[in-house]
């Protein structure tokens, strides 16, 4: 089996993952399974619409076009970890390319109990259609 059908299994054997991804112009390069928002307010509400579900993943850029960045996602994901009651997330992904902004977003949800991997450069996520 070649290292590129071994990934495409290795996606399809995953495919009851859920992984989200909030980013306003990156996806995930390998084509895997996920649900993406482009925007904060999209962000807010797919993950009120996970709300009881496991995320095996969460993928968050900082800067989300324009004036829009992830903090009103962060937000929810603070309040619900002070109620009492966050989020089931196996690893929340920081891979924004904001050094500064992906530090104080592992800082914060680092905080609240949350496992968080700062990712920025990963591979994983790329422009596929290019920059716009």
């Amino acid at each position: 089996m070649s290292q590129h059908d071994a990934a495409r299994h290795h996606h399809r054997v995953d495919a009851r993952r859920t992984i989200v991804l909030i980013d306003d112009l990156r996806s995930f390069v390998d084509g895997r399974g996920a649900q993406v928002a482009r925007t904060s307010a999209a962000g807010v509400e797919l993950l009120e619409r996970c709300r009881d579900r496991r995320l095996d993943e969460l993928w968050l850029d900082h800067d989300l076009g324009g004036d829009d960045t992830i903090w009103p996602v962060v937000a929810v994901l603070e309040r619900a970890a002070f109620d009492k009651r966050p989020f089931d997330v196996g690893v929340i992904n920081v891979h924004s390319a904001n050094p500064a902004g992906a530090a104080k977003i592992a800082q914060v949800l680092r905080h609240w109990g949350y496992r968080v991997r700062v990712a920025s450069g990963s591979t994983d996520v790329g422009y596929l259609d290019g920059p716009v």
